[in-house]
Order: structure tokens, then C-alpha cells, then sequence
């Protein structure tokens, strides 16, 4: 069975997370999805669950920070080529996202990053490793 990774957030409007996600072409688990929490597949390996703050405290004793006014981390997926970075960046755009910060083009890398309406940072990359700088 290969790796699979879980990326647990809270979120303060379920169904407007869940609304953000689809706009982005990404669809959700029925099985794991309730009035307290969602499962958004990102790939076959890759998912995310959107839990309601109530349901956060449960896995975590600390205090939950305020993503927009506090980066405790930031999520990179990579896409296919620039055009499909750009794609998903006006999707979440579009869709109630942020966009945190200038795109960068490093030529053999190009990345956007944009902020769900909750504040955690997605950042969107491709990247050509045989045009990457040796130096």
C-alpha cells in the first residue's frame, strides 16, 4: 500500500470549505465527510480533512491560531505545467482565495500561493528539474 498523507485543518464554515475545494476540481469522500468534518481528495495518496474547530480540539489540546493572521505552515502541490498553476491559483481566486504573495518564475520553477477563505496558505508549483541550475 503506498504512503498516504492526511493534512488536517480547521475551518470555520464546512460547507463553505467544501465549496472551496470543488471550485478547485477537487472532490470529497462521502464516507469520511459529516456536519463536523470533510475528506477533500486531492490525489489517490493526498487528502485533506476539513474539520470544524469543535472537531479539531478533539486531536489537539493546543490552541487553534488564526491562519490569516498566523502561518504555522504552508501546503505545496505541484501541477502538470504553468498554465495548469495559473488554472487552479484564479480557481481559488475565483472562489474566495487570497493570492498571499507575487507569483515567482525562477524559469525552471513557477509557483503561486493562495490563502482558502480560512487563511491556510496552498501553494501551486511546477517545476522542470532538467532545466534546474547546476550552480
Amino acid at each position: 500500500m503506498p504512503i498516504q498523507i492526511f493534512v488536517n485543518l480547521p475551518i470555520s464554515d464546512l460547507a463553505a470549505s467544501m465549496a472551496y475545494y470543488k471550485a478547485l476540481g477537487f472532490d470529497h469522500n462521502p464516507q469520511f465527510t459529516d456536519e463536523t468534518a470533510a475528506c477533500i481528495v486531492i490525489s489517490d495518496t493526498i487528502y485533506v480533512m476539513v474539520l470544524t474547530h469543535e472537531k479539531f480540539a478533539q486531536f489537539s489540546d493546543l490552541p487553534i491560531p488564526d491562519a490569516k493572521q498566523q502561518r504555522q505552515a504552508l501546503y505545496a502541490l505541484s501541477r502538470d505545467n504553468r498554465e495548469a498553476v495559473d488554472q487552479i491559483a484564479e480557481a481559488g481566486v475565483a472562489a474566495g482565495g487570497k493570492e498571499t504573495r507575487e507569483r515567482q518564475d525562477y524559469g525552471f520553477m513557477y509557483s503561486r500561493a493562495i490563502a482558502d477563505p480560512d487563511g491556510h496558505t496552498w501553494e501551486y508549483m511546477w517545476m522542470d528539474m532538467s532545466q534546474m541550475p547546476t550552480e
